[in-house]
Order: C-alpha cells, then sequence, then structure tokens
C-alpha cells in the first residue's frame, strides 16, 4: 500500500499564505459593513505592521551580504558578463512596458473629461515638484554618497520651498535637502565596489569573503523563519487597507476603466512578455519558473514593496535552482532600477491624465512619455506608492497639471500591488535569464576555483610530508649520535 505524500514545509507556507490573502481580501470587505472604530483598525493592522518591520529589518543587511558575498566568488570577467546581460534585460523589459502600456492606454482610451467633474477638487496643496533634470542629479548624488553610513537611514533629494518675496508674490526656492529613507542605490553601487575588490585581492582578502559568506547565510536563515509570519501579516496588512478606503464601491465605478486598462497591461506584461524573453533566451518553460514565484508574488501583494519582497524572492530563487552567485548580484540591483509595472503605470496613467484634461498627444509627447517614464521608473525607489510620486515628473514633462495625480489616489493602493508584483517577477526572470546564458561562465569558473582548491590543498600536503621526513630525521640524529640533526 502506498504511503500517502505528506506535505513539505515550503507547500505548507505557501497554502497557508494563499489562504491569508483570500482571508484578508474576504475580511477586509465583510469589516466594512461593520465599520469598525480607528482604535479596533489599529489592532487589526498590528499583525501586518510588525511582519513588515520584520521584513524591512532585513533589507539593508541582506543586500550588503548578498552583493559582497555573491561578488566575492566572481572574477572580474565572469561579474561584467553578469553585469552586461541584466542591463540589456533590464533595459528591453522597462523599455517594452512603457510602450505596453501607452499602446493600451491609447487604444482602450479610458479618459473621460466628465471623470475630472465626479472627482470634484483635485487641488490638495500639492507642492512644487522636482524637474526632470533635478531629479536625475539627485539619481547620480545618491549613487555616490559621502557617507556610507548616513547612507542607510537618509538619502538626498531636491525640494522646492514656497517664500514671499517683497512684492507679494510667492516665489520656489530649491534646496538640496537628506530626507528618510535608505539610499539603496547608493548602498548597491558601495557594495558593488567593495565585492569587486574582494574577488581581486584573492587570499588577502579571503577572510573578508568568509565573513560576508556567514553573514549571507545567517541572514537567509532568519528570512525563512520571519516568513512564517507572513499568513498572519499579510492579511492584516490586505484587510486594513481594504478599511481605509472611504467609499470602495464608488471609487471603483469612477475609475473602473483605468483600473481595467492598467490590469490588462500588466497581465501581457506578466503573462506574455516577460515569459516570452526568458523563453526565446533559454529555451527553458517560463511558466514552470513562475509558479516557483507563488510565494515572492503573494508577499508582494500583501506588502506593496519590491525591497521588503526581496528575502522572499531570493528564497524562491534558490528553491528553482538559480545559482546563488547569480541572484546575489542581479537581484538586488533590479529590486532597485528594474521596475516594469511601475514604468508601465506611470506611461499608462500620465495618458490617463492627459485625456482627462482633453489633451490629444502628438508623437513627440508620446516619446516624451516614453522617455521619461522610463527614467523615471528607474529613479523609483523600491517602497511603496513610489510610482505615484515619480509620475509627477512625466506630467510636468507634459505640461499637465500635477493636482490630477488626486484622482487615481483611490486607487493606487490596489493598483500599486500589482505594479510591484509585475516588478518582482521581473526581477526574478532577469535572475532566470541572466543565469540561463551564464552556465558555461560560471562552470568554467568553478572548475578554475576546484583546479586552485586542489592545488592549494597538494602544496599543502607536500609541505606536511616535509616537515614529517625533517622532524623523523631530526629525532634519529638525536637518537643516534645525541646531537640535533638539521634539514
Amino acid at each position: 500500500m502506498r504511503r500517502p505524500k505528506t506535505l513539505s514545509k515550503q507547500d505548507l507556507l505557501l497554502i497557508l499564505t494563499v489562504a491569508g490573502v483570500v482571508v484578508g481580501v474576504v475580511g477586509g470587505g465583510l469589516l466594512r459593513y461593520l465599520n469598525p472604530s480607528e482604535e479596533v483598525k489599529k489592532f487589526i493592522g498590528l499583525p501586518g505592521e510588525l511582519f513588515m518591520n520584520m521584513l524591512k529589518a532585513m533589507i539593508l543587511p541582506l543586500i550588503v551580504a548578498s552583493l559582497i558575498s555573491g561578488l566575492s566568488q566572481l572574477d572580474g570577467s565572469t561579474s561584467g558578463k553578469l553585469g552586461k546581460r541584466a542591463v540589456l534585460y533590464y533595459i528591453l523589459t522597462t523599455a517594452h512596458a512603457v510602450m505596453l502600456g501607452i499602446f493600451v492606454v491609447l487604444l482602450i482610451h479610458p479618459g473621460d473629461p466628465r471623470i475630472k467633474a465626479i472627482g470634484g477638487n483635485t487641488d490638495h496643496n500639492v507642492q512644487p515638484i522636482v524637474t526632470t533634470e533635478d531629479k536625475f542629479i539627485d539619481l547620480l548624488r545618491n549613487m555616490l554618497p559621502e557617507n556610507i553610513v548616513r547612507s542607510t537611514f537618509q538619502q538626498q533629494q531636491t525640494v522646492y520651498l514656497s517664500v514671499n518675496a517683497s512684492d507679494g508674490s510667492v516665489m520656489h526656492k530649491r534646496r538640496v535637502e537628506y530626507s528618510d529613507g535608505m539610499n539603496v542605490l547608493g548602498l548597491i553601487i558601495f557594495c558593488i565596489a567593495m565585492g569587486i575588490v574582494i574577488s581581486r585581492l584573492g587570499k588577502q582578502a579571503r577572510p573578508l569573503a568568509k565573513f560576508f559568506m556567514a553573514l549571507d547565510a545567517v541572514i537567509t536563515r532568519m528570512v525563512m523563519i520571519i516568513m512564517w509570519f507572513g499568513p498572519i501579516g499579510i492579511p492584516s496588512l490586505i484587510a486594513c487597507k481594504m478599511l481605509e478606503v472611504y467609499d470602495l464601491m464608488a471609487t471603483a465605478n469612477t475609475l473602473a476603466r483605468f483600473i481595467l486598462t492598467v490590469i490588462i497591461g500588466l497581465a501581457i506584461q506578466c503573462f506574455v512578455t516577460l515569459p516570452l524573453i526568458y523563453f526565446i533566451g533559454t529555451r527553458q518553460n517560463p511558466y514552470t519558473f513562475l509558479r516557483g514565484l507563488t510565494q515572492a508574488v503573494l508577499t508582494a501583494l500583501g506588502t506593496s514593496s519590491s525591497a521588503a519582497s526581496l528575502p522572499v524572492t531570493f528564497r524562491c530563487l534558490n528553491e528553482l535552482g538559480v545559482d546563488s552567485r547569480v541572484t546575489k548580484f542581479v537581484l538586488p540591483v533590479g529590486a532597485m532600477v528594474n521596475m516594469d509595472g511601475t514604468a508601465l503605470y506611470e506611461a499608462t496613467a500620465s495618458i490617463f491624465i492627459a485625456q482627462l484634461n482633453g489633451m490629444e498627444l502628438s508623437l513627440g509627447q508620446v516619446l516624451t512619455v516614453s522617455i521619461t517614464a522610463t527614467l523615471a521608473s528607474i529613479g523609483a525607489a523600491s517602497i511603496p506608492s513610489a510610482g505615484l510620486v515619480t509620475m509627477m515628473i512625466v506630467l510636468t514633462a507634459l505640461g499637465l497639471p500635477v493636482n490630477d495625480i488626486s484622482l487615481i489616489i483611490a486607487v493606487d493602493w490596489f493598483l500599486d500591488r500589482l505594479r510591484t508584483s509585475v516588478n518582482v517577477i521581473g526581477d526574478a526572470f532577469g535572475c532566470g535569464f541572466v543565469y540561463q546564458l551564464s552556465k558555461n561562465d560560471l562552470d568554467e569558473l568553478t572548475r578554475k576555483e576546484c583546479a586552485a582548491s586542489d592545488a592549494s590543498q597538494s602544496d599543502h600536503l607536500h609541505e606536511n610530508d616535509v616537515k614529517q621526513i625533517a622532524d623523523s630525521l631530526s629525532n634519529e640524529g638525536k637518537n643516534n649520535n645525541g646531537t640535533v640533526l638539521h634539514v
């Protein structure tokens, strides 16, 4: 008689997480009818808040340990090839996401000027925003921070302050200041440089490399423990967010076509474009790979943050058999700069707002949206609703009122979760893509390391043999002559 199969820990965790998402959606919908007080809402959201805190606490050590330990195990040639392939993938998928978003929104045309009238007053005191040039300069400043310790909790950004002039008018003064939030880009650049230098130094820096490898193993183990809190934290996050929306059904009805447009674009990018690129480059089944990312996608849906989902994505890719030397290098970089879902959303939402204002876009303006949305998505931090902030840059480039963003803020909590999931899937497919293309290089590097290890071991054994012979002769000389024979 055949024994029934027992569930593995990974399968059990996945089932519990899926159940948690369902409970969060259903429970959030039911709780809206009970109209709980603010005190009750606070306790409903507490497990989710604690879960997010635990995941966020892992981001900094995970990025540092994974990047440095991964690059320290690669030689300069291999890391260069990995980097080129990753950049090629990022450019290809992000550019396609932007063009797809533009195509879908122009085809469906969800923008109706009457929606703006229904939405009422859109003046929410939106502050003057930075220009595209300011954002690009901020990106460069944060890539090379002056204080790496400060980068762990602050980053530089350009802001505009409203100043009253002597004639009574209001002027906007530009200033660069530090804002709260981890400078992930600066940390990534620093860790990449440190990992490459450790690799170049070889034996001299081997103890440091071993330290970061051990740290990476410890952080990975801690992440696996934290993930068991997901089935409690994720439904708490979803239910709490649903309770915060003022009128869920009225908002959904007003912006139904816009929501549908974004969902169609994200679905095509997720289930057609990314799998197709992966299949063309690797000749592997992309949907088998996609199925293995379920845990990471569910975490992205719950947390709405690709950075917070990073530890889970690492775990999923390791279980899919992707070489850890690839994931440790490609995944942290991708989580920062590869934002397919965000790029698609920014392009779609910008043209949607143009349609609300009755503006017909020329070919040049469409190209402006394409370029600006691509650059803005690269600068978007991997935190909740960051795309909503960077979208202001795209609107400014088109000369559209940034106050109109308030029309879509009501549904951004939902769409943000979907585009974050696409961001995570895009990063994971990028790791798989680079890994399959780099297999021969990694195998060759492994053979070299094994040969070097064997040679080192052989030399060590030879030294021990010589020492043993010398000791033997020395003892023999003592016994025979009473003097020490030196060899």
